[in-house]
């Protein structure tokens, strides 16, 4: 799963961005996760950035122990713990390095993902060769508290020709369906699934629901 072309990403994308504290710990977060990609999440990306890179590093090689062949694996904006722990690639947020830097930096082929709130931003990545735009906030989410949703009409208007589009903010099995119906190549979720006391039940239910409404990516 280290090919870095934009073929290596699943079609429709059932994404978990993780986050330890809602999870209730480390062991909690693998536990979830494990039962996650065992139910339908084909990507991981760990977002634990308050973490030392040490600490990161560690949780990154456990996440790769549960997802190896079941899910492709996201590092957040690091290239060196992506490489490190045998992760697929690189989730890099709006304001972070280049797409260019990132790709100069691994010393291997590494997915480049790159996380937007608007159109330009959408274009900027997509022109400088972003394997996948994750685009949010779609629905009020707890993650972004106070910031004001876009509404599905954002996943439309950051489209951008041959690069998938994920929606993010605020998504669950009851809303992915609309979601995927404005044109996205599919959702990555946070408390839909960590907040959730059946892990395994909720990734079943959100993948069911993206797959319903899920059309071919061009």
């Amino acid at each position: 799963m280290n090919n870095a072309s934009p073929s290596a990403l699943p079609h429709p994308i059932v994404a978990l961005v993780t986050d330890r504290n809602l999870a209730g710990g480390p062991d909690a977060l693998i536990d979830a996760v494990a039962q996650a990609v065992d139910n339908g999440v084909n990507l991981v990306q760990m977002r634990e950035k308050d973490l030392p890179d040490a600490v990161q590093l560690a949780l990154a090689q456990r996440l790769r122990e549960v997802t190896s062949g079941k899910a492709l694996l996201f590092i957040n904006d690091s290239v060196s713990i992506a490489e490190a722990s045998g992760a697929d690639g690189v989730q890099l947020t709006e304001n972070s390095r280049s797409i260019a830097s990132a790709r100069a930096r691994a010393a291997r082929p590494l997915l480049v993902g790159r996380s937007v709130h608007g159109v330009e931003a959408a274009r900027e990545a997509a022109a400088q060769g972003a394997n996948l735009l994750v685009v949010g906030t779609v629905y009020d989410s707890p993650t972004h508290p106070g910031q004001a949703p876009a509404g599905v009409g954002l996943i439309g208007w950051c489209a951008q020709p041959g690069v998938p589009v994920v929606g993010i903010g605020g998504i669950t099995a009851n809303n992915a369906g609309a979601v995927m119906q404005a044109g996205a190549s599919g959702v990555a979720v946070i408390s839909a699934i960590l907040g959730s006391t059946d892990p395994a039940g909720a990734a079943s239910r959100l993948a069911a629901a993206v797959s319903t409404a899920s059309v071919p990516f061009v």
